[in-house]
């Protein structure tokens, strides 16, 4: 049914006109900074722009049969290896007018605070992307920063096979040629899975297995099972993911769970967590307790020099991720 002529409406040619705007006073956020290693990992302080450390490996085991009455022989301790990294200058920027600082504004009182939570929160996303992924660690120069190396550039083994553990294991189980592991200095030659021509396959119950072994076996513990969701979905169908029971009262409903939180292995119970921001085709095997996140400058947010009707700002932070001993890790690579 029409409305009569000349009816006065909200909209069109005869529209009231002046009606006041229906905007919510609420600024609806998507921010998915579920940073697992920023927000876990242990934090230490740096006092140079390279930053070392040492870990310490033991001789093999062996039968150790003394004869008796033999006098004692002495072997040499083994010294420790020493490990660096460079640290990484990482920072977000934004400028803001003084006018728009001054306005009434929706959703925020003011623009300079609004800016700072956004631009940190990207600034944390992005030391997250650079831990979780295969980046090196470079000492920079003219025109060029600085960088850490990630988990990936860290793990590293030479003699991943099927045939046993390993520190690198190809999702096909078969032999890996991964570039070798940092043996001293820092991790400054980008890991290659499974050679130049890496034979790719699907991520496999045996792989991660051969992968949590290797950790194991050179005393490890790695607890938690990084991965992206395309993997995750994979380690679903696993059938070491441990059975799971939820507690409802009469009056409320069951929740359905169809994804793996833990998942049981020969060598352990393992934390299954979904990482936004590592590579689809690596699956890490970490054990947190060997790495940190070591500052020399922690993340500070300064008001840059003013030249004109607006104001600048910068989040900034100085650091790099520390690889306390690289052996208590794994991970499997090649992943389709």
């Amino acid at each position: 049914m029409a409305y009569l002529t000349g009816t006065t409406v909200t909209y069109g040619v005869t529209s009231a006109g002046g009606m006041r705007e229906d905007l919510s006073d609420v600024i609806f956020d998507l921010f998915p900074e579920d940073t697992w290693a920023m927000s876990n990992l242990d934090r230490e302080e740096a006092s140079s722009t390279y930053t070392e450390w040492m870990a310490q490996n033991l001789a093999a085991p062996a039968a150790n049969i003394q004869e008796e009455g033999d006098d004692a022989s002495f072997a040499s301790l083994t010294a420790p290896t020493r490990y660096g990294s460079y640290l990484q200058i990482s920072s977000k920027t934004f400028l803001v007018s003084d006018t728009l600082e001054a306005v009434n504004k929706a959703g925020r009182k003011s623009e300079v605070a609004r800016g700072a939570i956004v631009k940190m929160r990207e600034l944390k996303r992005d030391m997250e992307t650079r831990i979780c992924q295969n980046g090196i660690s470079t000492v920079g120069g003219a025109g060029t920063g600085r960088s850490t190396a990630g988990f990936e550039a860290w793990i590293g083994d030479a003699t991943a096979s099927a045939a046993g553990a390993s520190h690198v294991v190809l999702a096909t189980t078969a032999a890996s040629a991964t570039t070798a592991p940092v043996t001293s200095g820092t991790a400054g030659t980008a890991p290659v899975d499974g050679g130049t021509t890496p034979t790719t396959g699907a991520f496999t119950a045996a792989s991660l297995s051969y992968a949590l072994q290797g950790a194991w076996e050179d005393g490890g513990d790695a607890r938690v099972i990084l991965l992206t969701a395309k993997q995750k979905q994979v380690l679903d169908t696993f059938t070491g993911v441990a059975t799971r029971f939820v507690d409802v009262d009469r009056a409320g409903q069951a929740s359905i769970i169809g994804a793996a939180n833990v998942y049981v292995s020969d060598f352990g119970r393992h934390q299954v967590i979904l990482n936004r921001y590592g590579r689809d085709s690596v699956v890490l095997c970490l054990d947190p307790s060997y790495w940190a996140v070591r500052y020399l400058r922690k993340p500070l947010k300064r008001e840059l020099a003013k030249t004109g009707d607006a104001t600048k700002y910068q989040i900034l932070t100085e650091w790099a991720l520390v690889a306390r001993n690289y052996k208590a890790n794994a991970k499997v690579v090649a992943c389709t």
